[in-house]
């Protein structure tokens, strides 16, 4: 038996890897609880609280642009802008969480439904990607309230799980006219309040469920989100330079093949 620490380690770092590649935290996550008979309850929610740690990753190297958008607030137009868009953006899936997210854990939260919305979403990135694609917004301090609704509107579709958070709203965002480093940076902000309010609401609601034996455990998942989501956001924008997210779905069909493919001959039995 895999002991828990190391499962919230594994965890973690699947978490920290996928938060903000376009191929879904919250189905590898699913898929990877499920191998690792980590699915109780308990286990649903340290999955949501952990994007915390992958959260500050970004808070973390974005840290110097915060604290100008903070100090700036009250008498900085492009700093009140940008936060104006943030909670904008945030707003459609916030609602739509609140609404549905009982529904959506109860039928969708489960590694197969994950697998088909892997493939479904690789085909929506191979599609965009072969479209024409002209910029208009350079960098994220030029992305206007409309902008911001309907990258909010497109993350709304992250609600699926396997779709995938960052996808979602990058890919919305280079059909909207974004840069590829705009739409990732926009991305990566816009996961702050939707992670946050996601883990805060999800950890309240469940509360009663954790004792103070679980520190080490959130500890663990926490740091390994966080150490990996880091690495991984500096590569991203290295590799957005010079690359598109067509490589990403061709990860996401195969994935999500294997996934369908094992359970249909019966080599894994996924939980569903």
């Amino acid at each position: 038996m895999v002991p828990d620490l190391l499962k919230a380690l594994v965890l973690g770092i699947v978490e920290g890897l996928t938060e903000f590649l376009p191929i879904s935290s919250t189905g590898h996550l699913i898929l990877a609880g499920s191998l690792l008979d980590f699915e109780s309850e308990k286990a649903k929610v340290f999955e949501i609280v952990i994007q915390t740690g992958a959260v500050l990753a970004v808070v973390w190297e974005y840290r110097a642009r915060f604290g100008r958008v903070i100090g700036g607030l009250g008498h900085d137009p492009t700093a009140r802008r940008f936060a104006t868009n943030i909670f904008i953006a945030f707003l459609p899936a916030a609602v739509l969480g609140l609404l549905l997210a009982k529904h959506i854990k109860a039928l969708l939260f489960r590694p197969i439904p994950v697998a088909l919305a892997f493939i479904v979403g690789a085909f929506v990135i191979l599609w965009a990607e072969r479209r024409e694609h002209v910029t208009r917004i350079e960098h994220v301090d030029d992305i206007t309230s409309w902008d911001a609704l309907k990258i909010g509107a497109a993350q709304t579709l992250a609600l699926i799980p396997g779709t995938s958070r960052s996808g979602a709203t990058i890919i919305g965002g280079l059909l909207l006219g974004l840069s590829r480093r705009a739409a990732a940076e926009f991305s990566f902000f816009l996961a702050i309040p939707t992670l946050m309010a996601a883990a805060a609401y999800d950890a309240f609601k469940h509360r009663s469920l954790f004792t103070s034996s679980d520190i080490g455990l959130f500890g663990v998942g926490l740091v390994a989100a966080f150490v990996s989501a880091f690495l991984c956001v500096r590569w991203l924008l290295r590799y957005v330079s010079r690359h598109d997210f067509t490589a990403f779905a061709w990860y996401r069909i195969a994935f999500g093949l294997v996934v369908l493919g094992t359970a249909y001959a019966g080599l894994v039995h996924w939980s569903s």
